[in-house]
């Protein structure tokens, strides 16, 4: 047997030292100063060390809150787990070769995740709450004045010298308010592009984070008397009903606001597949394997944005901090719009429900429904607060619509 003459052996000390030069314990403690990020660039000593640390923390605290604490797990734990991975030093998980990096770009870089969730969601849309009592969708409008409004402050805050965000990117930041975290994937890759990864964390952190965030907010605005409120269904909806509506709906968007059409024709797609009742096999994919087989991808390359170097810094701090505000505004305006509502004659609104006007689906419904239970045992408000549930994701998507035909 020859020797390949371009082959060098190696000292067996040599080889164990190079072993352990390259863990992940040495890349830590002593990090490489030419290591660079997903985006080709430089990182700083401390994303490279501490910073990574501190969010694998953080990963941890989000695995606590979604398992322990049972914090919408679907959504979190393939967050947390893409966190984790995005902070592993040496592997590069990230990055653009990277499988993260690969998730990233193959469906949240440009737009096919928003819209195969959007039609999932559609198809486990049930719209008989909202037509038996349309006035509800009434709630889903109020909750977008958190979009809004969070938008004319983040433009105040630029104008002040505060921030240095463009009208674009004011925008597609304030679309977090309405606790979609399609629509604000779907608005990022239009206006801010650049800002895609903060967005999707903030959109997808506070959805996850509606049972924290939502009921101090609710109980502050009303009063005992409020919460015990219980309302009855009005009047049966047909079938013919629940299928002219979603393409009635997708028509006047086509004529009034076509830029809404990719997310509410998903939409209604979705809807309208589940009320045909002739394609169950297509329903049911929609509703389960699909769905859910998105849901793992979109989780894990959103939480690929959560690596040190691109959370750690000040814009993605100062996104979070709007969104927030945003998400907080939306929910306040909803519960204060059933309060004014009730000022008039009629059947009366428990104004927890307004707090569903969010888009953020079914999760902002079942807040509602365990606030109202604290209460009164027997007060279910599930299917109550469904109506303003779907009404707010149509009315984020009317939103960015007229954000993206505005300032695009």
């Amino acid at each position: 047997m020859h020797k390949d003459e371009n082959y060098e052996s190696k000292p067996f000390s040599e080889m164990v030292g190079g072993f352990l030069m390259s863990t992940g314990i040495v890349a830590l403690v002593n990090p490489d100063p030419n290591e660079l990020n997903s985006n080709g660039e430089k990182m700083s000593d401390f994303h490279k060390s501490w910073g990574r640390v501190i969010m694998i923390f953080v990963t941890f605290l989000l695995f606590y809150l979604a398992i322990k604490k049972g914090f919408e797990p679907l959504l979190l734990l393939p967050i947390a787990f893409g966190g984790l991975l995005a902070n592993i030093p040496v592997a590069n998980i990230a990055g653009a070769h990277g499988f993260l990096g690969v998730i990233y770009n193959m469906g949240l870089a440009n737009e096919m995740f928003p819209i195969l969730i959007f039609m999932g969601v559609g198809a486990m849309t049930d719209f008989g709450p909202l037509l038996s009592n349309p006035k509800t969708a009434l709630l889903g409008g109020a909750a977008q004045f958190g979009i809004f409004g969070t938008l004319v402050g983040a433009v105040a805050l630029s104008q002040a010298g505060f921030v240095d965000f463009t009208l674009q990117q004011a925008s597609a930041i304030s679309i977090i308010g309405g606790a979609d975290g399609p629509t604000s994937i779907f608005i990022a890759t239009k206006l801010a592009p650049e800002l895609l990864g903060a967005i999707a964390v903030a959109s997808y952190s506070y959805m996850a984070m509606v049972p924290i965030i939502q009921p101090p907010i609710m109980k502050a605005l009303t009063n005992d008397a409020e919460r015990r409120i219980k309302m009855t269904t009005l009047r049966h909806v047909s079938r013919l009903e629940k299928l002219v509506f979603p393409v009635m709906v997708l028509v006047l968007a086509i004529l009034v606001l076509p830029e809404s059409t990719p997310l509410i024709g998903a939409f209604m797609f979705g809807n309208f597949l589940k009320e045909s009742g002739v394609v169950e096999r297509l329903n049911d994919t929609l509703q389960n394997s699909l769905i859910n087989t998105v849901t793992i991808f979109l989780g894990l390359g959103v939480g690929s944005k959560l690596a040190a170097d691109q959370f750690l810094v000040p814009d993605t701090m100062f996104i979070m901090a709007l969104g927030i505000i945003a998400f907080s505004v939306g929910t306040a305006s909803g519960v204060i719009m059933a309060k004014i509502m009730n000022l008039f004659p009629g059947h009366k609104i428990n104004p927890l429900i307004g707090s569903a006007g969010v888009s953020a689906v079914p999760m902002a419904a079942r807040v509602s429904n365990k606030v109202g239970m604290e209460y009164d045992r027997s007060n279910m408000l599930l299917m109550h607060a469904m109506g303003p549930n779907v009404a707010g994701v149509i009315g984020s998507a009317v939103a960015a619509g007229v954000l993206i035909s505005l300032f695009q």
